[in-house]
C-alpha cells in the first residue's frame, strides 16, 4: 500500500463517498427543492467549471495572498513574543490578563474597525489584518506552553555545565518547543482560511473567494455556484493542512518517531 493511502485516508475517502451518495439520494428523492438544494453531482460539475473560470481563479489568488500575508505576520510576531512570555514567567504573569481578554474576541467582530483603518490602503490589508489577529493566538499560546513544558532535567543538566539562560533557550528550549510551535502554525493556517473568506463575505471588496460567492449569489441566486465555491474553499483548506502536516513531519521526524514509540 502506498504511504499516502493510509487506512485513515481510505476511511476518510469512504466516509466522503457515503455522505455524498446519501445527499444525492435526498436530492433526487424530491423531498427538497433542487433550486435550493442542488444535487451533489450538479455541485461537482459546477466546481469543475470554476477550476477554469478566470474570475474565480483570480479570487482564489487574492484570498491566498491575504491569507499568507496575515499568517506570515502572525508567525513573525507571535513566535518571538511567545518565546519571551514562555521564558520569563514574570512577564507572562503580568500580561496574562490582557492576553486572556483579547484572545476570545472573534475576528469577524473587528471587521468594521479593519475596514475603517485599512480599506483606504487596500482590501487585502483589511482581510490580512483579520487573518493576522485570528492566527496570532494559536501560535502565541502554543509557543508559551511549549516553552513552559520543556524538560527541567535537560535544563538543569546544561546549567550544571555552566551554560547561561541564552544557551539554555537556544540549545534546549527552542528545539524542544519547535514541534508544538509548528502545530500552532498549522492550526492558525486553518483558522486563517476560514477568517479570510468570512471577512470577504462580510466586508466585500474587489476580489476574493468570498467576493466571488457574493457576486454569484446576487447575479443568479443559484445555490450550486455557492456550494461549488464552498467546496473549493474546503479543498484549499484541506490541501494547505496536508502540506503543513507533511512539512511538520519532515522537519521534526525525530519528534514524531519518539511519539510513535511512546
Amino acid at each position: 500500500m502506498s504511504r499516502y493511502l493510509t487506512p485513515a485516508v481510505i476511511r476518510g475517502a469512504i466516509g466522503i463517498v457515503v455522505i455524498a451518495l446519501l445527499a444525492e439520494l435526498v436530492s433526487v428523492s424530491g423531498l427538497l427543492d433542487p433550486q435550493l438544494v442542488p444535487s451533489v453531482f450538479a455541485v461537482v460539475r459546477r466546481a469543475a467549471g470554476l477550476a477554469v473560470d478566470p474570475e474565480f481563479l483570480g479570487g482564489v489568488g487574492t484570498t491566498l495572498r491575504s491569507w499568507a500575508g496575515g499568517l506570515l505576520a502572525a508567525v513573525i510576531v507571535a513566535v518571538p513574543v511567545g518565546v519571551l512570555l514562555g521564558a520569563l514567567p514574570g512577564v507572562n504573569a503580568a500580561t496574562r490578563t490582557l492576553v486572556e481578554f483579547l484572545r476570545p474576541i472573534p475576528s469577524v467582530a473587528l471587521i468594521p474597525l479593519a475596514i475603517t483603518l485599512f480599506s483606504p490602503i487596500g482590501d487585502w490589508l483589511t482581510t490580512g489584518s483579520l487573518v493576522f489577529y485570528a492566527s496570532l493566538w494559536p501560535i502565541l499560546i502554543n509557543t508559551v506552553y511549549a516553552l513552559q513544558d520543556v524538560d527541567p532535567l535537560a535544563k538543569e543538566t546544561l546549567r550544571s555545565f555552566g551554560f547561561g539562560p541564552v544557551a539554555l533557550l537556544w540549545r534546549v528550549a527552542l528545539p524542544s518547543a519547535a514541534p508544538f510551535i509548528a502545530t500552532g502554525v498549522r492550526v492558525a493556517a486553518s483558522i486563517g482560511i476560514v477568517v479570510v473568506i468570512s471577512a470577504e463575505l462580510l466586508s466585500g471588496g474587489a476580489s476574493g473567494i468570498g467576493v466571488f460567492l457574493l457576486k454569484s449569489q446576487a447575479a443568479s441566486g443559484h445555490t450550486d455556484v455557492i456550494l461549488a465555491g464552498a467546496l473549493w474553499a474546503g479543498v484549499i483548506g484541506l490541501a494547505i493542512n496536508a502540506i503543513l502536516v507533511r512539512a511538520e513531519k519532515s522537519a521534526f521526524r525525530w519528534f514524531h518517531e519518539q511519539t510513535a514509540e511512546a
